[in-house]
């Protein structure tokens, strides 16, 4: 099954495992300048991309690539090679953006400085991707098992992770990052059909020479 996976995911899952075994050898300190911290905290631009190939313990690791091989595969073939790595980058980096933001504005309130690490910010772009290319493809929650449309499972995660984003029920989770990644993926998608915000033009009406 591994040998048939598409060469970018493939690529993609082996370089989460190999990142988070230097993870378990090296000591915190020598990764934390790949983690992605808030500006004027220790942010580098490198961390742009370099935060996403870290995770925090091993369930964190293994959901993001359980979701990177169901999502991401099937899209893959689908896009091919490179549209799917530009897609993956953009949501990985326009998630960093987004959580950027948001701990630009939790500092400016007397909050604390933290590091964001982890694969959720594209995978949650993958899954919006495979949302809009199978929307009545059903797929299988793992907690709870329920069968629903991809297009469903889309809408209830997207809306969670607003819920809990903006109440802070679940505090030390980049729900935002996990937003952007959507945001920016929805967006990228929008711009290659030539949807709005970003419609071709028209071409101009003919003339009526009477």
């Amino acid at each position: 099954m591994f040998s048939n996976l598409p060469p970018v995911t493939r690529a993609l899952l082996i370089a989460n495992g190999v990142a988070f075994l230097l993870q378990l050898v090296l000591e915190y300190t020598a990764l934390g300048p790949l983690m992605l911290w808030p500006l004027g905290a220790g942010f580098m631009p490198w961390q742009l991309v370099t935060y996403a190939f870290l995770h925090g313990d091993i369930a964190h690791l293994l959901f993001n690539m359980l979701a990177l091989l169901m999502f991401g595969a099937p899209v893959e073939h689908t896009w091919g090679e490179k549209r799917f790595l530009t897609f993956y980058a953009v949501c990985v980096v326009g998630a960093a953006l987004c959580q950027l933001a948001v701990g630009a504005w939790t500092m400016s309130q007397g909050g604390q400085a933290y590091p964001t690490l982890g694969a959720s910010g594209g995978v949650f772009g993958l899954l919006l991707a495979y949302g809009m290319l199978f929307p009545h493809q059903r797929v299988m929650l793992l907690i709870p098992p329920i069968p629903m449309k991809a297009r469903t499972l889309v809408i209830v995660y997207g809306a969670i992770a607003l819920l809990l984003g903006f109440t802070g029920l679940q505090p030390g989770v980049a729900h935002f990052a996990h937003l952007g990644g959507m945001l920016f993926g929805w967006l990228l998608i929008r711009y290659w059909r030539g949807h709005p915000p970003f419609g071709r033009r028209k071409p101009p009406r003919p003339r009526i020479v009477r």
